[in-house]
């Protein structure tokens, strides 16, 4: 069953339609629990969001998810090995301070992982830089270079080099605008033309 008309963000549906039901989920970065409450209520799916945001954390208990506070960068070692089916990173990838590290920590405690992220190397991006001389300011990056949250930009050819040299098994990827359309363009050049990718992954 499809979800796209249950959640309001077109990424957060776009994540929903690959997860299997009855599935058991980690949400790292859960913001205000809306994707697990509803693979809660249209899937059957249980599992548990981690955040940080003491607000987003009151929101998630008043939606019936089961929260717990999580600073990221600590990693998941409260977490045994291979206790979930997936463990999902939304735009938040590019905010860790060790990409790689926390890539790894979700396929030791899941079985796939998937991760959204803005893709830097969108035209738009690459024009700013070229031409401007200036770190780009886009709607998917709204945040001038001094106050923004991310700090490990990547591109899409970025992403899946790491997952070769981690022995990371791609399983799905979807490049799309800014709405989250995607387009026979984008399929033919995602990293020129997607400005948000999503990935489905294991370890090989």
């Amino acid at each position: 069953m499809s979800t796209n008309n249950q959640l309001n963000r077109p990424d957060l549906a776009l994540i929903a339609d690959w997860i299997n039901p009855g599935s058991h989920v980690l949400d790292l970065g859960c913001g205000d629990g809306t994707l697990l409450a509803n693979l809660q209520k249209q899937k059957n799916v249980t599992g548990y969001g981690l955040e940080i945001n003491d607000d987003y954390i009151a929101k998630c208990i008043g939606a019936g998810v089961n929260v717990i506070h999580v600073n990221l960068n600590e990693g998941l070692s409260d977490f045994d090995k291979n206790a979930f089916d997936y463990v999902i990173l939304s735009m938040t990838l590019q905010a860790m301070r060790r990409p790689d590290l926390i890539l790894e920590e979700m396929l030791r405690v899941g079985t796939e992982g998937i991760v959204t992220f803005p893709n830097f190397g969108h035209w738009n991006a690459r024009m700013q830089l070229t031409f401007k001389g200036r770190m780009p300011v886009t709607r998917c990056l709204p945040d001038q270079w001094y106050d923004t949250p991310n700090i490990h930009l990547c591109t899409i050819r970025d992403f899946e080099n790491l997952c070769k040299k981690m022995g990371f098994k791609i399983l799905q990827r979807q490049a799309v605008d800014q709405v989250h359309r995607t387009s026979l363009g984008l399929r033919l050049f995602p990293n020129l033309l997607g400005k948000i990718v999503l990935y489905r992954f294991r370890r090989a």
